[in-house]
């Protein structure tokens, strides 16, 4: 069956036996494939039958389908003629783990941060109506995990008070995001999943009194006024409908009949239309359901069979923070852990294991979890919160104005910090620097190895009256890196014989740059690489330090713009030093997924391209300070 889908027109007239059948080949695609690759492989098994129902109600891409943060878009994809991309998911010049517009006339939401699909959708469905497309409709699938964050609200405050739009919301209830949906909203679902009733409740009591003499229909009039009391009795969905949106379900999601039925309906009615539906993610594969935690959420390469991974695993920068954080709590009652739906990704499950009291779970609500943390702080706790770095950026203004004004003692743990690879634009970790850069008070470190890494987040947790951050990248840790010495603050890492470029390696770049050193080394240049560790505020020995050298290089994993380049540049600047300043780094744009190693390479984060450079530039400082014939003579002298 699934070869013969190319497009979601091919999913018309088909019997339920064949989409049955479809549903099942799709399922063992999805665990084949992903398995291979890697990827979103739980919340994808979760939405097949719900997926196909949509394609096979409306009339994509006429019709605009929105995946709230797009990582369950796989089957979608399936159904769209990309089943043959699949071998090179996530990978170079594969097809993405979001939706990508440069894939598909199908796919419109690129970005893959949550809770922004229902905004899109009122955009959208506000703009077909008053440009008079009104055969266009909008759908927008939106997890129950999103529905935790602030934005889904206000994007249904607004949808709520605009009649006369073809919108229909379906809220894929799995009771998870990354880890199992939490709050009130939480609790709200769960008394909606066992009542199920409702709708034939109601279809029962319509056809009992229809067929009742006389007072029949009266009656039945009667309780249909009254539905709102009744459903709030038998199926309380009033948090929705008291916002003014129609309600349809819960749906059976796995049942392709009954979403068929319940989208016909919505698609209908008018207006917009908040159709609930209860999957459950995993579904088909044992060792995804088995997976309490996350559900397979996201894996990398396993076993197909069992989900069991097969790379080696080694220890990586999330486990060291989150033993050494673990040891801090034992030592440290007024340590407080601080969360936005991802306790097991950014390492803070364990702490949470010992210490559930002080551990909290706010949902995908970054911005809350920022200003949370700060009444933490007031109260006397020394709240970590921990995010990745990309995630940072939707709380920018409550780290700004919530924290850092009122000189609150929080520390940020960002992990996935730099260029992070197969996730794709707006996964990298690489705005991080600029916009710390510019918030008053705030310290910054950016540890180089694991070493590092338990030693600045002790520094951190003994700030009590500012904030401050701790950054660290994707994967494995490397060897640590030990310093010659520590002058100011600044780890020697490696010394030229002669002084010409200082090289300030920030964060784990730091073995590239000690082997570009000793690669120019070999080509007659001397090259010094320290790191700073805390590179907000940069330690003031950077001026003394720097003026022994003819050049400056700064290495960075953030965008050069704004980055730690840029304000070492202004610090020379204003204590009055000429030097000659290189940045090396990510430029000001979106970068697409590839692996880390890759997109290192194409950006010239590597030993071999960072020595040619060097060599380079200091040749070109040469020539400008000595007439040719002397800079001759000094090469040969080498």
């Amino acid at each position: 069956m699934l070869e013969s889908i190319k497009s979601p027109k091919d999913l018309q007239g088909l019997t339920i036996e064949q989409l049955t059948e479809l549903s099942s080949e799709i399922r063992q695609f999805l665990i084949t494939k992903v398995s291979q690759t890697g990827g979103h492989l739980g919340p994808n098994l979760g939405v097949v039958e719900l997926t196909i129902a949509i394609h096979r109600t409306f009339d994509s891409p006429k019709d605009v389908i929105l995946f709230d943060t797009g990582h369950q878009s796989y089957v979608h994809k399936i159904l769209t003629g990309r089943a043959d991309k699949f071998d090179r998911l996530r990978q170079r010049d594969g097809i993405a783990g979001y939706p990508n517009r440069g894939e598909s006339e199908h796919d419109v939401i690129e970005n893959s941060h949550a809770s922004t699909a229902l905004s899109w959708g009122d955009g959208i469905s506000r703009g077909f109506s008053i440009t008079e497309q009104s055969e266009r409709h909008v759908v927008v699938v939106v997890g129950d995990g999103a529905l935790t964050g602030g934005m889904s609200w206000e994007a249904l405050n607004n949808i709520a008070s605009a009649k006369n739009r073809n919108l229909v919301i379906v809220v894929n209830d799995n009771e998870r995001s990354y880890s199992p949906t939490i709050g009130g909203l939480a609790t709200y679902l769960a008394t909606l999943r066992v009542t199920r009733g409702y709708e034939r409740f109601l279809d029962w009591g319509k056809e009992i009194l229809a067929h009742t003499p006389i007072v029949g229909t009266p009656i039945y009039e009667t309780l249909h006024g009254m539905k709102k009391g009744i459903k709030d009795i038998v199926a309380p969905q009033g948090m929705f409908e008291d916002l003014g949106l129609k309600c349809v379900g819960p749906i059976d999601g796995h049942d392709v009949v009954a979403m068929e039925r319940a989208l016909e309906q919505a698609k209908e009615f008018g207006e917009p239309v908040l159709v609930h539906v209860i999957t459950e993610k995993g579904r088909g594969h044992l060792p995804a359901v088995a997976d309490e935690a996350e559900k397979f959420h996201a894996v990398g390469v396993v076993d197909p069979e069992t989900g069991t991974p097969l790379s080696k695993s080694s220890t990586n920068w999330t486990n060291i923070f989150s033993e050494e954080l673990l040891a801090v709590g034992r030592e440290r009652k007024d340590i407080v852990a601080i969360t936005a739906a991802m306790l097991g990704p950014t390492g803070l499950d364990k702490f949470q294991a010992e210490f559930p009291e002080r551990t909290i779970d706010v949902g995908i609500a970054e911005q809350h979890a920022v200003t949370s943390a700060a009444g933490l702080a007031f109260a006397g706790l020394h709240p970590v919160v921990g995010l990745y770095s990309t995630f940072l950026n939707r709380a920018i203004d409550q780290v700004l104005l919530d924290v850092a004004l009122h000189k609150a003692g929080v520390t940020f743990v960002l992990d996935r910090a730099g260029i992070t690879g197969d996730d794709g634009p707006s996964h990298h970790g690489i705005w991080d620097l600029a916009l710390t850069g510019i918030v008053p008070t705030m310290r910054v470190a950016a540890p180089r190895d694991g070493a590092r890494l338990r030693e600045t987040l002790r520094e951190a947790l003994e700030v009590n009256d500012a904030p401050t951050a701790v950054r660290f990248p994707k994967g494995a840790v490397q060897a640590d890196i030990p310093a010659f010495e520590r002058r100011d603050g600044i780890d020697v890492l490696y010394r030229g014989e002669s002084a010409d470029v200082l090289l300030i390696s920030i964060g784990a770049l730091a073995a590239i740059a000690v082997e570009a050193a000793s690669q120019a080394y070999r080509e007659g240049v001397g090259v010094t690489v320290i790191d700073p560790r805390w590179v907000k505020p940069l330690p003031t020995s950077l001026i003394t330090m720097a003026q022994r050298y003819k050049s400056v290089v700064v290495l960075e994993d953030g965008i050069k713009h704004g980055g730690i380049a840029s304000s070492i540049s202004e610090l020379f600047r204003e204590a009055g030093l000429n030097v000659a300043i290189h940045s090396i780094g990510v430029p000001l744009e979106f970068i697409e997924h590839s692996k880390r190693t890759e997109i290192l390479e194409d950006l010239g984060i590597t030993a071999q391209k960072i020595s040619r450079d060097i060599v380079s530039w200091n040749s070109t400082v040469e020539e400008m300070q000595f007439p040719e014939h002397e800079n001759v003579d000094r090469k040969q002298n080498r």
